[in-house]
């Protein structure tokens, strides 16, 4: 099925996502971003990549930035960290992440999908990169990001 922009756009309450975003980076050092794709033909993963660098996921400075990059019409996605986070949590947690995003996302719940593995991730995140009122402040926008 393939999804209009408008039916895009209301497949995922960015608001929701975006709350739920905040909420984890107020716990971690770490960034936390979601973009929403609309359809295309083309490899997810190497357009996920592109996001990734585009967003400036890869600017962080401990290297612990993530993108959960979402094709909503294609149902599918990829889940990116960056090398400080995937050497603390490696390719394991990274699966486990995306089989519940596949669980969620085959039943239509696209927001709740989100939700969750963003506060899964956020709970990885604090665990290595814990916040320090100090130094860290929000350096990528919360912004549910809908390429284009």
């Amino acid at each position: 099925m393939v999804m209009t922009r408008r039916q895009l756009l209301r497949s995922i309450d960015a608001d929701r996502v975006k709350a739920a975003i905040a909420a984890a980076e107020l716990q971690t050092s770490g960034e936390i971003m979601v973009s929403v794709s609309p359809i295309f033909w083309g490899n997810v993963q190497k357009a996920a990549l592109k996001a990734f660098v585009r967003l400036g996921i890869t600017q962080t400075k401990e290297h612990n930035g993530v993108l959960i990059f979402v094709v909503p019409g294609r149902r599918t996605f990829a889940v990116l960290g960056d090398k400080g986070i995937h050497a603390k949590v490696g390719q394991e947690f990274w699966n486990a992440v995306a089989a519940k995003l596949s669980e969620q996302f085959r039943k239509g719940d696209f927001t709740g999908g989100l939700v969750d593995a963003v506060e899964v991730i956020g709970q990885q995140l604090k665990l290595h990169f814990p916040y320090d009122a100090g130094t860290d402040v929000n350096h990528l926008s919360d912004d549910v990001d809908f390429a284009h």
